[in-house]
């Protein structure tokens, strides 16, 4: 994972939110988010574990109440594999019975998915990785449209970027398929569509987002 993509990732939480985050990369960006900007961001990781303490934990059981109460400001999770509605796979490629390949699995990213205010996805951008529709679907962003969580009863509003070494996606409010919004420095936009395996919506004005400062290097080193 590039240090400009997790750098964007932690920038999106915020000080004094409460974060659940899964492994790897979605618990460096939460880290680095509490040691740079937002000291007062609760992460709980989807291991029980509080601010990344190993002596305070909380326990997988009072994660997932905290998720299904409504307590939860924001999910981060990482993808192998992700759709135009931001839905995410990290269970298998191919079919399910007969996949060919079984990946990591689902954790608590079902749980994140459906019980988060919001979402913020990390992953690679490669052709392989963003299709139109994932194989599995683990963790629900928009699913199908706009108002398939809502009709499913899901908390929260889903996946609201998708961040990646090449930039941001994000919803598009009428029709919840993502849209490229943001790309990094020196990225085109042509290269971000011909790395996404659907014909990918751009908006008006695409922004730049800024690159990591020393600080965050920094940090992302020492954490």
């Amino acid at each position: 994972m590039s240090d400009q993509m997790l750098v964007t990732a932690a920038r999106l939480l915020a000080d004094g939110e409460v974060c659940v985050a899964g492994c790897g990369a979605a618990r460096r960006a939460a880290r680095l988010a509490r040691a740079v900007h937002a000291p007062g961001l609760t992460v709980l990781g989807d291991d029980g574990t509080v601010d990344g303490v190993p002596a305070a934990t909380a326990g997988v059981a009072d994660t997932t109440y905290w998720l299904q109460g409504g307590r939860v400001d924001v999910g981060v999770l990482v993808a192998d594999q992700v759709d135009a509605f931001g839905n995410v796979n990290t269970t298998v490629l191919g079919e399910y019975d007969e996949p060919t390949t079984r990946l990591a699995g689902v954790g608590a990213a079902a749980e994140i998915a459906a019980g988060a205010g919001r979402v913020v996805v990390l992953l690679p951008h490669r052709l392989s990785a963003f299709v139109v529709r994932v194989d599995f679907v683990t963790a629900p962003g928009a699913l199908a449209g706009p108002l398939d969580r809502a009709q499913l009863g899901l908390r929260g509003v889903g996946t609201v970027a998708v961040v990646t070494d090449l930039g941001i996606l994000r919803p598009d409010p009428a029709t919840a398929e993502l849209v490229l919004t943001d790309v990094h420095p020196g990225v085109s936009v042509d290269r971000v569509r011909a790395e996404t395996g659907w014909p990918l919506e751009v908006a008006d004005e695409v922004g730049v987002t800024e690159p990591a400062t020393a600080e965050e290097v920094a940090a992302l080193r020492a954490g």
